[in-house]
């Protein structure tokens, strides 16, 4: 089984990390067939191992005693990810400069009863689509910064969470299909 392991928070906040030591850390796990795209924290695996919330255990408790900080992980099989950009409800939309199509991934069940779209009290966000586990936001430059914030999302969608701009995610199924 091959898995994109989405990771929070590498290289960022002062949590530097190289690719090489994030491909190393992973082969420790015995894990074969280790990748990296860009810097960001995506990491390309294959294991036998099919139990997901085992997986991302092991790789959170190894990535925590080994770097000195938590680093959320988020488990996705390159089919899900291509499901996923499948459904594209960005599609309508006419994209301007300032706007940023994200594809924010969740740790627990995304909340029912959410009227979509859902924007922010500050306009910065907006929730447009959601799966069980994926939420579809765009934010909003305004006066040519990203929300500073992500405490709207946070509040309805959950803490644990990590974001990847939709173009990128493209990308990275792309890196992780060429494995």
């Amino acid at each position: 089984m091959t898995y994109i392991a989405f990771l929070r928070g590498i290289n960022v906040s002062g949590h530097r990390v190289t690719m090489e030591v994030l491909r190393r850390l992973f082969t420790e796990l015995g894990f074969t067939n280790v990748r990296t795209y860009i810097q960001s924290g995506n990491v390309f695996f294959d294991t036998p191992e099919d139990d997901r919330a085992q997986l991302t255990a092991r790789i959170e408790q190894h990535l925590q005693q080994t770097l000195g900080y938590a680093v959320p992980t988020f488990l996705r099989s390159p089919e899900e990810l291509e499901h996923l950009l499948a459904l594209n409800p960005f599609s309508h939309l006419t994209v301007t400069d300032d706007m940023r199509l994200c594809l924010m991934f969740l740790t627990e069940p995304a909340p029912t009863g959410l009227i979509l779209p859902l924007r922010s009290p500050k306009a910065d966000m907006e929730i447009v689509h959601l799966t069980n586990r994926e939420a579809f936001v765009i934010w909003y430059i305004i006066d040519g910064r990203a929300p500073a914030s992500t405490s709207f999302v946070d509040k309805m969608l959950g803490r644990r969470t990590t974001t990847r701009f939709f173009p990128t995610a493209a990308k990275i199924l792309e890196a992780a299909r060429k494995g």
